[in-house]
């Protein structure tokens, strides 16, 4: 399955309500738009990191399957649930 960071990004941003116009990446606007197998066997996806006014963005692999973890900027007292499998 092809995906880019971009649709991986706005598939996460459902739950932050977060726009992704307001978070600003280390990628630029083609690095979010490079296909990637983001199914699993190895990692291919570009690192990155990416910051909204309420949330860090960040890529999540797990048995080289890749997806956007996301965790509050700042400290709210909330646990963060484990990143990568359960």
């Amino acid at each position: 399955m092809k995906t880019t960071w971009r649709l991986e990004i706005l598939n996460t941003i459902v739950y932050t309500g977060d726009s992704i116009k307001e978070i600003e990446f280390t990628l630029t606007d083609e690095e979010l738009d490079e296909e990637f197998y983001g199914g699993y066997g190895g990692s291919e996806g570009k690192p990155f990191t990416g910051w909204s006014e309420n949330w860090v963005y960040f890529p999540v692999v797990y048995d080289g399957s890749e997806w956007v973890g996301y965790v509050p900027r700042n400290p709210n007292g909330k646990a963060t649930k484990h990143q990568g499998g359960e």
